[in-house]
């Protein structure tokens, strides 16, 4: 193949080259009919198969094949179990053979950095290691069925907020450590055929055009031998961009940058071996999809929505459960509350919304089992505000039976793509129902259906919880098997469930803007800051109950002392002490007993799902190479080991540790400079209990250099990248914006749709002026908009 991909590069011309580096309308690739190069298709994920149904040249959301709608991102990494991860990626790469799709828009493993990042629900984790091993598994689950993964979003795309402009200023140690790791550990573990930059910029460089970070880090450190695509609607600068690694441009822009990139050329700006280089990259990637294409293949789509239920059910997360209130008992009198109930809140909004091949309601379930139940609303989904008539009949139906069961959680407005959250809260609706029903029957078991973290002020009023979070299209069943025992609880935590918003670290800092958002609470994220600064929270990193119990015991390492560049296995002993079987997820953390650089209490650096029949004990190991012990030193710019004592920590959760041993680790590098900002920032030394603030001064010594401006000036000209909300100050940037937001509205069927609405508008209000002639289907130029600006700044007397 490389030798006719050689000779197909030597007969295309340079106009047939910069044309394959470009989308040939909003889903496929382009096709070159005379020297038989076919198109494909890439399409949405990443928990399902979003393939548009309707005209390719037209995103509309709301009209794509039927797919199965496994849990998303929020639910699936709550189950640890990396081989259900495969399964779950092999069922997706069935259906996109059958659907000749060749290329699935997933995995995200974006770092959950702050709970209101309004597209947590696709994401993995708050930590690096578990979001790279899970992803990895799914990765390498589609790409055993010959489709392609495209991960995503490259990189620290950790909001919505005007995530197609901002710039994330993150210093050396954060990035390395916390948001490139999760890319990181699933390149080099699975090679994605594809990886997706996101659209933000990056310490002042737009990911799409950062040569360090396509091409020095993703491809000359960690080996990645695939295409790097955009985000759609990406692309900045496309002749610096094709310089800087990034491959394939998407949406089309209708041939607009393609005659950049010919032009570029042609006047020496850019080298055509660079071009050719990009070109054969996409050309790997079309034969790719067509040599593994599985002509008439069919899926099973019952067996794909048994997997859905498993794995919606295996991902339920058991957060408490006082009294042995759970299981139910399936002869018990029951009272089923809440509208979810019936209309199931099982995924999140926007571009991965599927349309799932068929729909389980926990109403239905308890119906088809013959579980007699008796059922009330509770709220309606329609209003946030408390209706007192459905919750006195709920409170009616839970009086005198053996067990109250309220289906709750958030609406699906709450939680989309292209809007973040403002607020931790559940409907109010929601809560006040939790409370009066718990005050009238004390055995009252909420079962939540939510996308990321919650307040829960009711907590100590029920005596059982389950975070079921978005389960998929078989929630509903799922929920069933769960609270009635079918399954036993297996889920843990991917996410620390904070007490209130107040309490997390990026709390004074997220989300920035107007032009940038800072990082301050650097490796601080989730548990790393909550463990530091001994920081209460609701539920912690990797919690999870069960139906049973499991004990630990004779932790064993392998070396007391070992040298860099050495191998550690640990190992213990876990017992099934209880009377069911079940699962349990063995975490081993590391913790640098001390140490000359600011370092987290504990860091997650193994995993191990084991299932243990009652009274079964197995030994679990683990094996630790230098990078579970090392820290990134950007004084010597690689990862380094400080000389010393570490603990290994093995436990149920972050703040459940059940067994513990200590190791020395000989630095092979003792005399590197180490970076010690105990006198410049000691904040990061010393975390405070109360609200972690970060002074300019501080920040400024760890990012090591001037912190870039976050104001708009009154004087500033208005350039390409303004965004069409910032235009609208001026009254031609008003009509603009009208004008695309109607348009919008109408090609997303968004007008009669709430959750639609809003993510249109934000998506609208948020997108820079260059983003109309990506989405402009080849009417609006880059001399149209430059115009626009010129009249505009002449108005106003910018620039």
């Amino acid at each position: 193949m490389s030798d006719q991909i050689t000779q197909l590069l030597s007969a295309l011309s340079l106009e047939e080259k910069a044309a394959l580096c470009s989308g040939a309308d909003f889903w496929h690739l382009k096709s070159i009919e005379r020297l038989g190069i076919p198109p494909i298709m890439v399409t949405d994920g990443p928990h399902g198969l979003r393939k548009q149904a309707s005209d390719p040249s037209n995103p509309n959301l709301s009209r794509s094949v039927p797919g199965t709608c496994f849990p998303p991102a929020a639910a699936s990494a709550c189950s640890w179990d990396r081989e259900l991860m495969r399964a779950i990626g092999r069922a997706l790469g069935e259906e996109c053979q059958q659907e000749e799709v060749a290329v699935i828009l997933g995995p995200a493993v974006n770092i959950k950095r702050s709970p209101l990042c309004g597209r947590n629900f696709e994401y993995m984790s708050e930590d690096p290691y578990l979001a790279s091993e899970m992803a990895a598994g799914w990765i390498e689950g589609v790409q055993s069925q010959g489709v392609g993964a495209s991960l995503k979003h490259y990189a620290v795309n950790n909001q919505e907020h005007r995530r197609m402009t901002i710039n994330a200023v993150v210093d050396a140690r954060a990035l390395r450590e916390i948001y490139l790791a999760n890319f990181e550990g699933a390149v080099r573990k699975a090679q994605p055929w594809t990886v997706m930059c996101a659209y933000n910029r990056l310490n002042g460089v737009f990911c799409s055009e950062n040569t360090w970070l396509l091409t020095d880090v993703l491809r000359g450190e960690w080996g990645f031998e695939g295409l790097v695509m955009t985000d759609w609607g990406a692309t900045n600068d496309r002749v610096e961009g094709v310089k800087a690694g990034l491959d394939l441009e998407m949406p089309s822009s209708h041939g607009l940058n393609d005659a950049l990139l010919v032009k570029a050329v042609r006047e020496g700006r850019l080298d055509e071996q660079i071009l050719d280089r990009v070109a054969r990259r996409v050309l790997e990637l079309i034969f790719k999809g067509v040599e593994n294409r599985k002509t008439g293949f069919r899926y099973d789509p019952e067996a794909h929505h048994a997997l859905a239920r498993r794995a919606a059910a295996e991902s339920a997360v058991l957060l408490k459960n006082e009294d042995g209130t759970l299981p139910l008992k399936k002869d018990m009198k029951i009272a089923l509350i809440g509208m979810f109930a019936q209309n199931p809140r099982y995924q999140g909004g926007g571009s991965s919304h599927i349309n799932p091949t068929r729909l389980d309601t926990t109403f239905d379930e308890l119906t088809r089992q013959g579980i007699a139940f008796t059922y009330a609303a509770g709220y309606d989904l329609k209003s946030d505000t408390p209706d007192e008539a459905l919750i006195a009949e709920a409170c009616a139906a839970a009086r005198g039976v053996d067990a109250a069961v309220i289906i709750a959680g958030l609406p699906e407005h709450d939680e989309t793509e292209g809007a973040d959250r403002q607020h931790l809260r559940m409907p109010e609706s929601h809560t006040v129902l939790i409370q009066r029903v718990a005050a009238v029957n004390p055995r009252t078991v909420v079962y939540l259906m939510n996308g990321s973290a919650v307040e829960m002020p009711w907590i100590d009023s029920v005596p059982a919880v389950v975070e079921g979070f978005l389960g998929g299209q078989a929630a509903g069943s799922a929920a069933v098997d769960v609270l009635f025992g079918d399954v036993n609880p297996c889920g843990k935590l991917a996410e620390t469930l904070p007490l209130r918003l107040e309490d997390t670290p990026a709390f004074q800092y997220f989300p920035g803007g107007p032009k940038t958002v800072e990082y301050r609470e650097s490796l601080f994220v989730g548990y790393r800051y909550y463990d530091s600064a001994r920081k209460p929270v609701l539920f912690p990193f990797g919690h999870g109950l069960s139906y049973t119990r499991f004990e630990y015991r004779d932790l064993q390492v392998s070396l007391a002392r070992l040298k860099e560049g050495e191998e550690l296995t640990v190992s213990l002993l876990v017992k099934n002490s209880g009377e069911r079987a079940g699962a349990e997820v063995v975490q081993l953390y590391v913790r640098d007993v001390e140490s000359t650089a600011f370092r987290p209490e504990k860091e997650l650096k193994g995993f191990e799902k084991v299932f243990l029949q009652p009274g079964e004990e197995q030994r679990v190991s683990f094996t630790l190479g230098a990078r579970a012990f090392a820290y990134y030193n950007p004084l010597i710019a690689d990862w380094h080991i400080e000389s010393g004592a570490f603990e290994l920590l093995a436990g149920a959760s972050s703040a459940d540790i059940c067994a513990r041993a200590c190791v020395w680790v000989e630095s092979a590098r003792p005399d590197a400079p180490l970076p010690d900002l105990r006198h410049d920032a000691p904040v990061y030394h010393h975390l405070p209990q109360g609200g972690l603030q970060v002074s300019d001064a501080e920040f400024r010594a760890l990012y090591g250099a001037e912190l870039p401006p976050n104001q708009n000036s009154p004087a500033e000209p208005f350039t390409r990248n303004t965004t069409l909300g910032d235009l609208r100050s001026n009254p031609m940037g008003q009509m603009i914006y009208e004008q695309t937001r109607q348009l919008m509205l109408q090609s997303f069927d968004g007008t009669d749709n709430e959750t639609m609405r809003v993510m249109v508008e934000k998506m609208v209000e948020e997108m820079p002026l260059r983003g109309l002639v990506m989405f402009g289907g080849g009417m609006f130029t880059f001399e149209m908009a430059d115009g626009l600006l010129a009249q505009m700044n002449a108005m106003e007397g910018r620039g």
